[in-house]
């Protein structure tokens, strides 16, 4: 595992694009692009995890004060459920804490209704809404589900 640096970016976006493809039920468009990545990764840092020398999954943390976050979370789509995701979320939370954080929060689209059970086995529990982003649009109506968890 290692922190994304700026040549990354198209291969963060690949990668994000088709583990969110399962989203295009609700939504026509791509979740990211280069550019978008480019331009968190000067806010916030992706980890990346590689297998066989391929990536194999990512997450992008940003620092919020005492709060962290992590959003993204991507596995290869032919990786998924093999523990990876998890090994992203722990490495999260650990760059996170070692920075002083003592919250981690996230952020899903309320449809993807695997995610509250899922997150809820990390320790997070829901925390609130955020409205969807109004420069998306939506096949149907949407919004954000916040969750958090102590570090």
């Amino acid at each position: 595992m290692r922190a994304a640096e700026a040549a990354d970016a198209p291969a963060i976006a690949r990668l994000v694009n088709a583990a969110f493809r399962p989203e295009r039920f609700f939504i026509d468009t791509d979740r990211t692009d280069p550019e978008k990545v480019a331009a968190l990764l000067r806010k916030g840092k992706f980890l990346l995890l590689f297998e066989d020398q391929a990536l194999a999954g990512c997450v992008y943390t940003e620092l919020r004060d005492e709060r962290g976050y992590f959003g993204l979370l991507a596995v290869d789509p032919q990786r998924q459920r093999s523990g990876i995701g998890a090994r992203l979320i722990a490495a999260a939370e650990q760059h996170c804490r070692a920075v002083g954080c003592r919250f981690m929060d996230l952020t899903f689209v309320n449809v993807r209704q695997e995610l509250p059970a899922y997150y809820k086995r990390f320790g997070y529990i829901e925390s609130g809404t955020l409205p969807f982003p109004e420069d998306q649009v939506v096949k149907i109506p949407v919004h954000l589900v916040q969750m958090s968890k102590p570090l």
